[in-house]
């Protein structure tokens, strides 16, 4: 596929699917906030509450799209998702946001979960990006530090592990020790996780861009923003990379392993963003300690959980059975890593995977009926509608990212 017809094909699914799909079934204008549930046909549940990392996920989303596509109008709907992630979620006592709230705005479950204050962090700070670059509202930009530097701060104080490294994986409503971890059902309780991580790692690799901008004049602050992002890379290389080439999910405090899992998709998700933060950081010596592991957790992806006879990228590996289901948001990371690893060695096998996983998106996981992308497909294309279409841990973020990343990519091999 030629890099034009590629750019076009992934511009269009974004401008003409994705987006909007999102801005007509996922807000709940009655409420100011977004629907927690939407079924396969797009039936929304109005009693069902809403996390923060939904509502993040939709600013973070319409900001990045109204930044690259210089489009004011999508900066409406991160417009109203600020809205909602500061009238609804912001804990007007201890700060931070809450993990979730109920339909008419009070909260729902109150602890600090730090998946949630990653994604709050990540939202907000590409809003102010997004202010500024489409609006040239520097006023308003500013003024958004204002919500996204204390939870950077409350993460680094309550959050971080000084002794052994990374950030734990919840605290009680007022920062303190809760037994109260687990991210969710599918989850276990445990002191750490690649997850939490991961996420931390992307909101921090976002904020430094965004603090870059906005407080250029206070490089000590900014270079304690470059220490914690730094730390996180070299944790993640260090101590969630297993052996194997695959990322270790559940952890004790001293990142004793918890369990075997393998997450194909979040495997290929952190090699992109491991190199995104060392990007961001603009250190060569980094780039150069991360290199080889990157590029071989991107391999092992590729022989592993990369299907070349339908072009597909499988989930998992759990308690010993291969989940074989093609989930939405694997295929857009694995088109991610894939295109990643390409631009780092310029080998053309990650590339040619790419193109096989984006046919495979446009022919299975695309719902050309009802809009967006289907959860779940089977590795024989058939879409699982027992599945919501979206609500608290699905939107638009992850395969509009992709068209997003695809976009950017391809300008720069030109």
């Amino acid at each position: 596929m030629a890099h034009e017809d590629f750019a076009f094909s992934a511009y269009t699914e974004l401008v003409k699917n994705i987006l909007p799909f999102w801005r007509t079934h996922a807000r709940d204008l009655a409420t100011g906030g977004f629907y927690g549930a939407i079924s396969s046909d797009n039936s929304r549940d109005p009693n069902e509450p809403r996390s923060i990392v939904m509502t993040a996920r939709h600013l973070w989303t319409y900001s990045a799209a109204a930044r690259l596509l210089n489009e004011p109008e999508l900066l409406e709907m991160a417009d109203y998702a600020f809205d909602s992630v500061v009238s609804h979620f912001i804990d007007p006592v201890h700060n931070g946001v809450f993990w979730s709230v109920n339909p008419d705005g009070s909260p729902a479950v109150t602890k600090k979960q730090v998946y949630g204050q990653a994604f709050a962090l990540y939202g907000l700070c590409e809003y102010g990006l997004a202010v500024c670059a489409v609006r040239n509202d520097f006023k308003k930009a500013t003024e958004i530090v204002s919500y996204a530097l204390p939870i950077f701060l409350l993460l680094e104080s309550h959050a971080r592990d000084e002794i052994h490294g990374g950030y734990i994986e919840a605290l009680a409503q007022d920062w303190s020790e809760t037994a109260d971890l687990k991210l969710s059902e599918k989850d276990i309780d445990c002191a750490k996780s690649m997850n939490t991580n991961l996420h931390v790692m992307e909101a921090y690799s976002c904020f430094h861009k965004y603090l870059s901008l906005i407080v250029p004049e206070d490089p000590e602050f900014i270079s304690h923003v470059e220490e914690a992002l730094y730390s996180l890379v070299m944790v993640t290389a260090n101590h969630i990379l297993g052996e194997d080439g695959h990322l270790d999910l559940y952890f004790t405090s001293e990142w004793k392993q918890i369990g075997d899992p393998i997450s194909f998709g979040h495997d290929i998700e952190s090699s992109w963003l491991m190199w995104e933060a060392a990007e961001q950081l603009e250190s060569k010596f980094l780039k150069e300690s991360i290199k080889s592991a990157v590029i071989r957790i991107a391999d092992i992806a590729l022989q592993e959980g990369w299907d070349p006879k339908t072009g597909g990228f499988e989930n998992e590996i759990h308690n010993g059975k291969r989940d074989t289901n093609r989930i939405w948001w694997c295929q857009a990371e694995a088109v991610v890593g894939f295109i990643n690893a390409w631009e780092i060695t310029g080998d053309q096998k990650y590339l040619d995977a790419t193109h096989a996983i984006w046919q495979w998106i446009q022919e299975k996981q695309v719902d050309r009926k009802y809009g967006d992308w289907f959860l779940s497909v089977s590795a024989q294309g058939l879409p699982d509608l027992s599945e919501i279409k979206g609500g608290n841990w699905k939107t638009g973020y992850h395969n509009a990212r992709c068209c997003m990343e695809i976009l950017k990519r391809l300008r720069r091999a030109k």
